[in-house]
């Protein structure tokens, strides 16, 4: 089985001497990004969050090419933004002077009207997703005890809070059933690391369904309800890599759908569940892929992404006719594109700047190949020294 170390982030652009010698260290810090695309309901806008401003903000920007405008100016970060599915506003997370006590949110389409869902700094809140007819937000938070996270839902009219699951440990939502009343519950094991659970709860009587028995440690995750009695998610479980897999809630029996080598980084489905986008990490490198929900595991075209680079943040518009998300390199800031599935063609949406820096001036990794001592190939990302510092031998 093939292993991949990446030994630089992709996002560091490496810098050549002769760029040295041209730009300071403080252009290379100043360098934006764009990620966390989000459609609104009628598929005309995209919010997203950018540090164009120099913290990390919400920004909204009419498609095809509308002018992006700022709709948050906080001096701390936002950490998330998902447009509700009524198209009323946006619901947004952000805590306050760095302490990872995330705090909800929600604006007007405009950025006006702020309301506060959640006003204690001393809890943390963990977003997990917006009900289908966005009345509805699921979430985690150590509200009860500040050791253990137990599973919430809010009515956003009304701010009504309901405990969904109660567990003296670290539990996150993962996914809800259309109707809301089938809930997955994702728990972290304690004994072994890189370890969870899936739970299934019963969201009026609050009973519990272990979905994932297992001895060794695996890793379930990306859960996706396909239908109210089935579940799509990725995991390692029995296997080296994280592949996609079907639990029928039924007669709780997981049937795999790919046997890829690599592992699945992230997944999104349209809002009928009839298409899925996702991504493999190939050497290092995100593979994009978008395949009818019936027809996954079987061979599926690629999409061409600009350069080798990281993919995130996918998300489909309403109809299922486009899919958001970012994407970044090492010469390319890391930015939010836009594909059309109709027409098969993918769209720069934002253009972070780059601090005046050559784009030709960043130096893209090469990959080399080795054998370990127990015969696996092992691949390593890595930048030439002298393209980085120049030749050692130069002098």
């Amino acid at each position: 089985m093939k292993k991949i170390f990446v030994l630089f982030v992709l996002f560091i652009f490496a810098v050549s001497i002769s760029a040295q010698e041209k730009y300071t260290i403080q252009q290379y810090l100043n360098i934006k990004s764009a990620s966390s695309p989000n459609f609104s309901a009628d598929g005309k806008r995209l919010v997203y969050l950018t540090n164009a401003s120099g913290t990390s903000q919400v920004w909204a920007i009419d498609l095809p090419n509308g002018a992006p405008q700022q709709l948050t100016k906080y001096d701390d970060n936002v950490s998330f933004a998902r447009w509700l599915p009524d198209n009323s506003g946006v619901i947004f997370g952000k805590a306050v002077g760095g302490n990872e006590n995330t705090q909800f949110f929600t604006m007007k389409a405009d950025g006006s009207g702020v309301r506060e869902l959640t006003a204690n700094p001393q809890i943390r809140y963990n977003f997990g997703d917006v009900s289908k007819d966005g009345k509805t937000i699921y979430y985690a938070s150590n509200k009860r005890d500040k050791n253990f996270f137990d599973v919430y839902s809010m009515e956003l009219a009304s701010g009504t809070e309901e405990m969904i699951y109660q567990q003296n440990g670290s539990n996150n939502f993962a996914a809800a059933s259309e109707d809301g009343a089938k809930i997955i519950i994702s728990r972290s094991g304690t004994e072994l690391s890189l370890d969870n659970n899936l739970y299934l709860i019963d969201a009026k009587t609050k009973k519990e369904t272990l979905l994932t028995p297992h001895t060794d440690a695996a890793q379930f995750g990306d859960v996706e309800f396909i239908s109210n009695d089935e579940i799509v998610f990725g995991t390692n479980d029995k296997r080296e890599f994280i592949n996609l897999a079907r639990l029928n809630l039924k007669d709780n029996k997981m049937q795999f759908l790919d046997q890829t080598n690599w592992d699945l980084d992230a997944g999104a489905f349209s809002e009928d569940k009839k298409t899925m986008a996702y991504t493999i990490n190939r050497e290092g490198f995100s593979e994009l892929s978008i395949v009818e929900t019936k027809n996954i595991g079987k061979k599926t075209a690629t999409i061409k992404l600009p350069a080798q680079g990281i993919v995130g943040g996918l998300r489909f518009s309403k109809d299922g006719d486009k899919l958001a998300f970012s994407f970044g390199s090492a010469k390319n800031n890391t930015d939010v594109w836009l594909y059309d599935l109709k027409s098969k063609s993918l769209t720069q949406i934002t253009k972070s700047d780059r601090a005046g820096i050559a784009p030709e001036s960043f130096v893209e990794p090469q990959l080399i190949k080795y054998k370990s001592f127990d015969g696996r190939e092992i691949s390593a990302w890595y930048y030439r020294a002298e393209k980085i510092v120049g030749k050692i031998n130069s002098q």
